[in-house]
């Protein structure tokens, strides 16, 4: 295991780990005849002072003695007994410790026996059934139930002493063992390491405790072993040192538990890290990777959306053919060679696959020695598959299902290639586990994807299209949205045109995210272009656009719990008319716009802040300002300024500079304003709107004041169709003088006080992209279109007027109301 996950998991330290057992090694008298420095320390009698004597004065009391004896005489399973007894220390007091004594065999064919000991007090007490760290092996030697295996070396580290357990936990025949060194008996770097501490505590006389080793058995045994070792010394009665002592205990099982727990713990922090399923599926792999397997593959079906196009079926397997996309894939090859397909690409599989059959039964594909031969189902699953499997020496295979909350997602499948040992039922059920766990975070991804996929859709539907600014201003945009598990915000952009060849300018952004955030945005953004349409000053529009967020929120909430409803946005309104070249803006609660003048100097208007819609706090209020030809006007969400941890300030300021940079065109400005301000990630939607203005010259527009007098309409008549002339449109001579006809005797008979010299008509004709007739006077009453009978005898000029135009339609000034009439003009050749 890597020393990544070997970190995941840290054992609990105990005051058991710092202590060395105490080790004798007795005749089959029971005389001792070595003695270890930890068993001095336990006892108090040096090696001087025990070697030679029976071991039997050492314990106090008479039944603990005959216990052992009989014992011996019996020799229990594994040649080795264990209970607590009682010792007498040197000083005459007594120890209550846990004894252990292990039968060992020679090449004189003499019974012996090792004894150790640990004082009862020191031992840990392990909850029953709890999962704990693996027991160091002071507690493994004092627990009867594990087999442990014991080897006497003499100062030469020979075997001269070992028991049956030991050829048990390393496949090794006693008599190999006898007269031989480790390293000649199972060679390697485990055994040459262990042997170089022996030879450390032969000379130190310091024991060296829990020290792992993996045994290295015969070819014909596949599952290695891991054993932990402690080696101590023996001293003879001079105190010399007269060989050492190793026990072995097997700790495989405890130890690729610990791993298993590890690699769990690992699946918690390294899978799901992002909402993106291709992602998913790569973490899966590289976590199986080598921890669990030498190659991984995770292969999603089709009903997983991943933002791409369905893949096509093949053919009628129960109505179809599964087809997967390989989402994830990972080996310990450089490359992966062993792989056909590469992540990203679809996989198709037969339909005798073991893949289909996962995926049909929902069941694992379990196949722990894998016949790669000739006239298995290798065949029937393509050739270049098989030569794959063959080339890498694929021998054991584990196919897991992928499924979450009754839906089957795809497969996983873990392969081992150069390690030689086949997949077990406990990897199984590890693979199963972190297929379960990565499926949960696959099913979350998949659902965001899904929901944001139809939020963003929905957005686009609703965003303007193919904006344009008319004769008013070039306008390039700019709309991403936020990476954030959130989802997509509610940002919208607007680019309106009025009548009279001016054009509105509309950037909002709605609280909140997802797929509610996007349908209140649409709502909004319909109100607006209704209120737009009714051609009001910015500071009005907002006012409206704020009554009918708060109507929108009253009609959606929940009676009984009426504030769980919300509506909250920001808006920037503003009106820009080319021919007097000013612009009339509002805000609620919004960024204040930048503008840059033909300099490339970069200013932001003072420009009152409002209240965000929703909210009906204060009034709104209008400022206007005067642009000189060629300023760009840039609108813009807070997601392109605001960041985590920066000042908005400071994020105007970073816009200020960007935008003072110069470009080619307004594209190009709006392109690399947006790549350089936005956050990496963006945790916000960021839209940007800019409109570069134009003015309409001088003979694209022709205006006159008449008295309100039907004496003037033929001189009004007169004069537009000489104007039409000047601009080669004679074409729209005649309709126009109707037109003309009907606004102003309109204006006469409902304007105030009907025909009056005091009064004022104005007659204004603009040529641009559509040919705009208006008419003003001092009346604040708008006209209606009213569906004429067959019997009426008047009302009919305005649906006159209907008839012979693009448009109509009527707005407020402040002395009165404007009527307009749009003209389509000829194509240009």
């Amino acid at each position: 295991m890597s020393s990544s996950t070997e970190t995941a998991v840290s054992e609990v330290p105990t005051a058991i780990e710092t202590v060395s057992p105490a080790i004798a090694l007795l005749d089959a008298q029971g005389t001792v005849v070595g003695w270890s420095q930890a068993a001095q320390q336990l006892v108090g009698y040096a090696a001087a002072e025990a070697v030679g004597q029976s071991a039997a004065v050492l314990l106090v009391a008479a039944d603990d003695r005959a216990k052992v004896s009989r014992a011996a005489q019996e020799s229990t399973l594994w040649g080795r007994w264990s209970d607590i007894a009682r010792v007498r220390h040197r000083d005459g007091r007594s120890i209550d410790v846990r004894l252990c004594v292990s039968a060992l065999s020679g090449q004189d064919g003499l019974d012996s026996w090792v004894v150790w000991a640990t004082d009862k007090a020191l031992l840990p007490a392990w909850p029953a059934g709890a999962t704990a760290p693996v027991p160091p092996l002071a507690t493994l030697l004092l627990t009867s139930r594990v087999p442990i295996g014991v080897v006497i070396g003499d100062t030469h580290l020979r075997c001269v002493r070992v028991n049956d357990t030991q050829g048990a936990l390393d496949s090794t025949p006693l008599p190999q063992w006898l007269g031989r060194r480790l390293t000649e008996v199972a060679p390697g770097t485990g055994s040459e390491s262990l042997e170089a501490i022996m030879h450390q505590v032969l000379e130190s006389g310091d024991s060296a405790m829990d020290v792992d080793y993996q045994a290295s058995l015969p070819a014909n045994v596949r599952n290695n072993r891991m054993l932990t070792a402690s080696v101590f010394r023996l001293d003879d009665a001079q105190g010399r040192a007269m060989g050492v002592c190793t026990v072995s205990v097997d700790v495989t099982e405890s130890r690729r538990a610990r791993e298993r727990l590890a690699i769990l713990g690992e699946a918690s922090r390294r899978i799901g890290t992002t909402l993106d399923v291709m992602q998913t599926a790569q973490e899966l792999a590289d976590l199986a990777v080598p921890f669990l397997a030498d190659y991984a593959t995770v292969d999603l079906a089709e009903s997983v959306p991943l933002g791409e196009e369905p893949l096509a079926h093949l053919g009628p397997q129960n109505g179809r053919i599964p087809v997967f996309r390989r989402a994830g894939l990972a080996s310990i090859h450089p490359g992966t060679p062993d792989s056909l397909f590469a992540r990203g690409e679809p996989v198709f599989v037969s339909p005798t696959s073991p893949f289909t059959s996962v995926l049909r039964s929902g069941k694992s594909h379990f196949v722990p020695i894998l016949d790669a031969s000739s006239g298995t189902w290798l065949d029937h699953h393509g050739a270049m598959r098989a030569e794959k499997i063959r080339e890498h020496a694929m021998h054991s295979l584990m196919v897991v299902p992928i499924h979450a909350r009754g839906v089957v997602l795809g497969v996983a499948v873990f392969v081992r290639t150069e390690d030689p040992r086949p997949f077990e039922e406990d990897d199984l059920l590890l693979a199963e586990e972190l297929v379960n766990w990565a499926a949960l975070a696959l099913d979350n991804a998949r659902q965001y994807v899904r929901e944001r996929s139809a939020a963003l859709a929905l957005q686009r539907l609703l965003h303007p299209h193919r904006p344009a600014g008319g004769s008013a201003a070039d306008v390039a945009w700019c709309y991403l949205p936020t990476d954030s598990y959130h989802g997509i915000g509610g940002d919208w952009f607007d680019v309106i045109p009025l009548s009279g060849a001016r054009v509105a300018l509309v950037v909002g952004d709605v609280v909140g995210h997802g797929i509610n955030a996007a349908a209140q945005m649409g709502q909004l953004r319909t109100v607006m272009h209704t209120l737009a349409e009714m051609d009001m000053p910015p500071d009005e529009v907002l006012s409206r656009l704020d009554e009918q967020a708060i109507r929108l929120t009253e009609a959606e909430a929940d009676p009984r719990h009426p504030d769980s409803t919300t509506m909250a946005a920001t808006c920037l309104y503003a009106v820009y008319d080319p021919i007097t070249r000013t612009c009339t803006m509002a805000r609620a609660g919004h960024p204040p716009p930048a503008v840059i003048d033909p300099h490339g100097h970069v200013t932001f208007p003072d420009l009152p802040t409002g209240a965000p819609l929703g909210l009906e706090l204060v009034p709104f209020e209008s400022v206007t300002l005067k642009l000189a030809e060629g300023s760009v006007l840039a609108l813009y969400t807070d997601g392109l300024i605001e960041a985590r941890g920066r000042d908005i300030s400071a994020g105007m300021n970073r816009l200020r500079a960007v935008l003072a940079r110069p470009a080619h065109t307004l594209d190009d400005l709006c392109s690399s304003t947006v790549d350089t301000l936005r956050a990496k990630p963006p945790s916000d939607d960021v839209t940007l709107l800019l409109a570069r203005t134009h003015s309409l010259s001088a003979d694209q527009v022709a205006s006159w004041q008449f008295p309100s007098d039907f004496a003037v309409i033929s001189r009004a008549r007169t004069l537009a169709t000489r104007q039409l002339t000047r601009w080669g449109l004679e074409h729209l001579a005649e309709s126009t003088e109707l037109i003309v006809s009907e606004l102003f005797t309109n204006a006469i008979v409902h304007g105030n006080g009907g025909c009056n010299s005091d009064r004022r008509v104005g007659l204004r004709l603009i040529r641009h992209e559509m040919l705009t007739c208006e008419v003003s006077d001092a009346s604040h009453c708008h006209p209606l279109l009213r569906h004429l009978r067959t019997t009426d005898e008047h009302g009919r000029g305005l649906f006159l007027v209907t008839q012979l135009s693009h448009r109509w339609g009527t707005r407020h000034i402040p002395d009165g109301k404007v009527i307009w009439v749009d003209q389509q003009l000829p194509a240009s050749p």
